[in-house]
């Protein structure tokens, strides 16, 4: 079952000990395995971790690279939040 989180939530997984997290489209996907294997290199996920990283993402991939790894690393969906 798919877990759901608040933007805040990813936020705070931005480092090695908590994890790192990132969003694509709304998907939650835990990169923090995935950091040494990244083709890109492992600073271009700490940049982005515990933020929303489409813009970054669609820049560099297609769809079939989400297609790929969204089974192994999402780990939920960001929930919508309330807008006061």
């Amino acid at each position: 079952m798919s877990k759901t989180f608040t933007v805040k939530e990813v936020a705070e997984h931005k480092s090695a000990d908590k994890g790192l997290y990132i969003i694509v489209d709304n998907g939650v996907y835990d990169v923090t395995n995935f950091i040494n294997e990244h083709p890109g290199g492992s600073k271009i996920l700490q940049r982005v971790a515990g933020k929303d990283a489409s813009k970054q993402f669609w820049k560099y991939h297609n769809k079939d690279v989400l297609k790929k790894y969204a089974p192994k690393l999402k780990i939920g969906e960001v929930k919508e939040e309330a807008k006061l």
